[in-house]
């Protein structure tokens, strides 16, 4: 080929890799599935156009990381996403609880480079790929910063590029826009489909210093504030995602359309920052100095792929049970309006639902393109359903799915559509299950796992006979309840209360209908109490018909004329919640659709941060018998319907032991801590009082029969611990030895798991 003066063309270095995995983009979803498959020794080349790791939660846009925790503004107990999602927020939360952006990206990139298995190229864009019938070959994608193009060719790849790059050069069957309410009978979709969809966002950071500062607006800044409805309601204070809604672009092309969104929202900043410096009406920022706005808009929504199965808004609401379930979500159904920030209509219309919900595997591959697997918010669902999908975590945790399922197709030579067969999925379902997924409905039954062979004993289990009445007072401005998980008929419980006056408290008994959740939605019985003026034992007699085998609550309502005493005493699996709102995530105590949307009516019972969120101190006339030693093995790694844990009687040194009938010879063992998965760990912006979960074990040592030391942790904060011995050890006995987190605050392990085999 000759250039235009009759020499020879140039051509870029060509790079190429063959690989066994290639995933195209480098948000939390590419960067967690890539981890998941190289850690189970397949070889992983992932594609990132971008300089840094992280997606919408890098330094580059600043979105901190949720999903089924929403803020813990809903009702989803303990419902943090666990494998390497929550390996990640608890790395991020132990180095940078300030929630410093650009440390959580040290945290990403770190993670990934450590992986021998994953090569890593950033700043390339991919920009075509080689489909012969239906199967994608290659991707080729060029990086900027280097003018090498590089060729990647594999067998399996993953899309999780946000707005789907490689489906839509691979010919990938997709949608764009809402669906009609009747496509799948679906009450929050619009009665007629439309191409509208969320908008971008672009957010700025300030910084006080300390002396008068005066901004001059760039040319381009928006000069009419008044075009924004919500400009009387800026706050001085709030900046980066807590400016979630300075929105736009949702009648646009988001994809293409994209440059255009960006400059329009920079206007808007730049509009709204002139507005606060500038026009008199908020004295308290003349110190302040606009820090850093983003140079990259935050995507919400643009292309959806079409797989096997499309989730809908009943997936979500009615929390549909799927055989092919490798996932959870729990985020509201949370659309737009596509005008944005200057839409009259609130910044979004978020629906809960009672509980968290099953991401079937069928979702995560495309129907016409036999071997590309979805990850990320592109994944196979209704415009609805995508509204709570769409977050970060629950798209990283669907991810994990991805990568262990690429390893699967990879060794047993299989397309995803095969591994999606029932006789195929549950050995998926197992193996993620074995990494510290947690699939709502699902038990890990491992014929692998020496554990469960085990004669499971311990120097002491915990029995819930009170909590002690030793805390602050927590006054009944709102009302309260305090989490127990009874299994059988429920013991006479006593609490201290103190009355400003003579006053009726009004106490009742309530349970969730489906044992699963924690929405209290079922009142068992309601009491009133007369209370004196002045502190008093109360005591609370419930008799409820039937047995109760789920956690129940003790709800206090509202009266602000009482407060109880509350107890120090922080344990697994017991939490206190309070009926009130958090605005965050549209929670105003109560879901009350003014139409007939689909969703239900309940009431929000949520705990309180720490250093608040202090237990209701209790006294119980029978013991609560939920923290045996056997739970270790019972293959659920979170409190559920029970706390699900093993926690040590705290006046004993913890100490779980495993002994078989004859030696064993292990190389490998996992365990499961307490890194607390009701906390959602917000990762930039909000800051969090504590590095260390209360609950997680710090320090533990494994022996063998004879006292021989296997491990000594000195310094723990991960909740999933992996150990592999330099040497297989053989056997008869393992004791896991532990020293107690906090004081006030016992030993507690999730589950103990073992491999290897007999000697």
């Amino acid at each position: 080929m000759l250039n235009s003066k009759g020499g020879k063309k140039r051509a870029l270095k060509l790079v190429e890799f063959n690989t066994e995995l290639a995933i195209v983009g480098g948000g939390l979803p590419g960067v967690c599935a890539a981890i998941t498959a190289a850690r189970q020794g397949l070889k992983v080349v992932l594609v990132q156009d971008r300089p840094v790791l992280g997606g919408n939660a890098s330094s580059e846009v600043r979105l901190w990381v949720l999903g089924s925790t929403s803020h813990m503004g809903n009702n989803n107990r303990w419902a943090r996403e666990g494998g390497v999602i929550d390996e990640l927020l608890v790395e991020n939360m132990y180095r940078n609880p300030e929630g410093n952006p650009l440390i959580f990206d040290t945290v990403i990139l770190e993670k990934v480079i450590s992986e021998k298995n994953i090569t890593l190229l950033l700043n390339t864009s991919v920009y075509d790929a080689d489909v012969i019938e239906h199967k994608i070959r290659s991707v080729t994608g060029f990086c900027s910063q280097n003018s090498t193009t590089y060729r990647v060719l594999a067998p399996i790849f993953c899309d999780a590029s946000g707005d789907g790059i490689l489906g839509f050069l691979a010919g990938a069957a997709f949608r764009q826009g809402a669906e009609s309410r009747e496509e799948f009978g679906e009450k929050f979709a619009p009665r007629a489909a439309y191409g509208e969809l969320l908008g971008h966002s672009i957010y700025f950071y300030t910084k006080d210093t300390g002396k008068p500062v005066k901004f001059v607006p760039p040319s381009y800044a928006l000069t009419d504030i008044t075009q924004i409805p919500r400009h009387r309601n800026f706050k001085v204070g709030e900046e980066g995602c807590r400016l979630w809604w300075l929105e736009y672009g949702g009648r646009l092309d988001t994809v293409h359309e994209t440059e255009t969104i960006k400059w329009e929202l920079w206007k808007v900043v730049y509009g709204v920052w002139n507005y606060i410096k500038n026009s008199g009406r908020f004295p308290e920022a003349a110190t302040l100095t606009l820090e850093w706005v983003g140079t990259i808009p935050g995507k919400r929504e643009s292309r959806r792929f079409e797989g096997d199965y499309m989730m809908r808004q009943q997936d979500v609401v009615e929390q549909r049970i799927h055989y092919d379930a490798v996932a959870f979500g729990g985020w509201s159904l949370d659309l737009h309006p596509s005008d944005g920030v200057y839409s009259d209509l609130p910044g979004c219309n978020q629906w809960h639902s009672k509980g968290v919900y099953q991401v079937p595997f069928r979702s995560l591959y495309s129907r016409n393109i036999s071997n590309l697997l979805l990850a990320g918010r592109i994944i196979s669902a209704s415009h609805v359903a995508f509204a709570s999908t769409r977050v970060m975590a629950t798209c990283a945790h669907a991810a994990q799915a991805v990568g262990l399922a690429a390893v699967l197709c990879v060794h047993g030579n299989l397309s995803p559509r095969q591994l999606s067969e029932p006789v195929n999925i549950t050995r998926l379902q197992r193996e993620l299950l074995k990494t510290g997924q947690y699939i709502p409905e699902l038990n890990l039954r491992d014929p692998l796992d020496l554990a469960q062979s085990a004669i499971v004993s311990s120097a002491g289990d915990f029995t819930l006979r009170q909590l002690p009445f030793d805390g602050p007072w927590i006054p009944l401005t709102i009302s309260a309840a305090q989490m127990v998980p009874f299994n059988g008929v429920l013991p006479q419980t006593t609490v201290l209360v103190s009355a400003s006056r003579d006053t009726m408290l009004e106490v009742t008994l309530r349970i969730s209908s489906k044992p699963g959740n924690h929405t209290p939605d079922v009142i068992l019985r309601q009491r009133s109490y007369a209370l004196k003026a002045g502190e008093q034992r109360l005591v609370l007699e419930f008799d409820p018909s039937g047995e109760v085998d789920q956690y129940a609550f003790i709800c206090f309502l509202k009266n602000e004329a009482v407060s109880l005493k509350g107890s120090n005493l922080r344990l697994s699996g017991i939490l206190s919640v309070f009926n009130g709102s958090n605005k965050a995530v549209s929670n105003n105590g109560k879901q009350e659709p003014t139409e007939d949307y689909g969703v239900d009516t309940f009431e929000f019972w949520c705990p309180q941060r720490r250093p608040a969120g202090h237990n209701i101190g209790m006294e119980f006339s029978a013991p609560v018998h939920r923290f045996a030693a056997s739970n270790v093995v019972s293959g659920i790694g979170r409190p559920v319907n029970a706390p699900n844990a093993w926690i040590a009687a705290y006046e004993e040194t913890p100490r779980l032991s495993f002994e078989w009938a004859a030696p064993q010879i292990i190389n490998k063992i996992s365990i499961l801590f307490d890194a607390d998965f009701d906390h959602p760990m917000e990762s930039s912006l909000m800051g969090h009082p504590e590095n260390i979960m209360p609950f997680c074990v710090r320090e533990y040592e494994l022996l063998d029969e004879h006292g021989n030391m296997i491990l000594h942790e000195k310094d723990n904060h991960q909740a999933f611990n992996e150990i592999v011995p330099g040497q297989p050890v053989t056997t008869s006995r393992l004791t896991l030895k532990m020293c107690h987190p906090q004081a006030n605050v016992p030993a507690a392990v999730f589950k103990v798991r073992c491999y290897g085999s007999p000697a």
